[in-house]
């Protein structure tokens, strides 16, 4: 193997003869990334990042206190949706161990800022997206492409219930209305995965704790929203901010796999090319990263799921090096681009539904 300085003094190690195969190349990437200290903790960022976010929900509520009977209440419903987003994604990177070396820790400030504060389940997140993690894209073992409302895979859009089909086949137009609802929905399976019990001691403890940090986010919540405001405009209030924080928990999900290519059930695929190949990157500055709460960085977040928010854009140079050395494709786009490529892969998707020979194109993005 060879060493070379890279950007912003790092270094590089590119992989010698015999090294190409998957195990081996991430093996030498990941010894990059501990070189270049990228999973070391940076609890000072979280820390004032959970700040910043706590102060901009007090100055939210003293907004609405003060504003009392006024349809500008509305500004400060969309204002709590963007806050509770980026809560969210505290609770989603705490999850994912970024944030402190206990284990114990990260579980306590997931739960409480993904279900106390945002209202989700957290124990029912972290199994969904465990197993996403693990199988990105691949059919019939990530839960991110099972069928719903929406289908994403020809074989779902020409199964879909007869009565479905036109609307499956202008699912992508409909993507970003439907989003709207996803607040509600989220809510809805926190309320659902609590409530159908756990099977094991250890579950059904946790789930207690989050059925009562649940009842409880939700009673003071819901209390003051109807308590302080007229009905007519307290329902405004929650449907404001449900739409923008669904909005925006969606809009920064989707664009990460959604239109890449997908994995067959029963692929061998390694490591390293299922993450890469599967994951998307989108281009921005710094408000990019803030409005996808570091998501933009899918490829690396896929590779490294305990590096902390702030190491990926540094790890990025390091993977972006690795894949062209590899001759691995490396998946990067503009925001509203990804957006335009989720729409178009959805409507070809459902024209399956309608026709289960017209979708070639969707074809040609499945990993056999």
């Amino acid at each position: 193997m060879t060493t070379t300085p890279l950007a912003l003094g790092f270094t590089r190690t590119r992989p010698g003869p015999g090294s190409r195969n998957g195990t081996s190349t991430y093996s030498a990437l990941l010894a990059q990334v501990k070189e270049n200290g990228l999973l070391r903790r940076r609890t000072g960022f979280y820390w004032s990042l959970f700040g910043s976010l706590v102060a901009g929900l007090a100055l939210a509520w003293v907004a609405f206190a003060f504003l009392g009977d006024s349809w500008f209440q509305l500004i400060v419903a969309g204002a709590l949706g963007v806050i509770f987003t980026q809560f969210a994604f505290l609770s989603h990177e705490a999850a994912h161990r970024q944030v402190f070396a206990s284990q114990k820790w990260n579980d306590h400030a997931g739960r409480w800022l993904g279900t106390f504060l945002v209202g989700l389940s957290y124990s029912w997140w972290m199994n969904k997206h465990t197993r996403h993690h693990g199988n990105p894209n691949t059919v019939g073992k990530d839960p991110d492409i099972a069928s719903g409302v929406l289908r994403f895979t020809p074989e779902d859009a020409a199964n879909a219930p007869r009565g479905l089909h036109s609307f499956t086949g202008h699912q992508g137009w409909l993507f970003f209305p439907l989003l709207t609802l996803e607040g509600l929905n989220l809510h809805w399976n926190a309320a659902r995965a609590i409530a159908v019990g756990a099977s094991t001691k250890a579950d059904r403890r946790g789930r207690t704790v989050e059925g009562t940090l649940l009842v409880a986010r939700f009673g003071i919540y819901l209390t003051v929203v109807f308590w302080f405001l007229p009905f007519g405009m307290a329902c405004a209030f929650l449907g404001v901010q449900l739409a923008v924080f669904g909005v925006m928990m969606g809009a920064s999900f989707a664009p990460n796999h959604k239109g890449m290519p997908t994995i067959a059930h029963d692929a061998k695929v390694d490591f390293f090319s299922r993450q890469v190949r599967t994951s998307r990157n989108i281009r921005g500055g710094w408000w990019v990263s803030f409005l996808m709460g570091g998501l933009n960085y899918q490829v690396e977040h896929h590779l490294f799921p305990s590096m902390p928010r702030p190491a990926l854009k540094q790890a990025r140079l390091l993977v972006r090096d690795h894949c062209d050395t590899l001759d691995v494709p490396y998946t990067e786009t503009t925001l509203l681009r990804s957006y335009g490529i989720v729409v178009r892969y959805l409507n070809r998707v459902g024209l399956a539904a309608r026709d289960p020979f017209a979708c070639p194109m969707v074809a040609e993005l499945r990993i056999h």
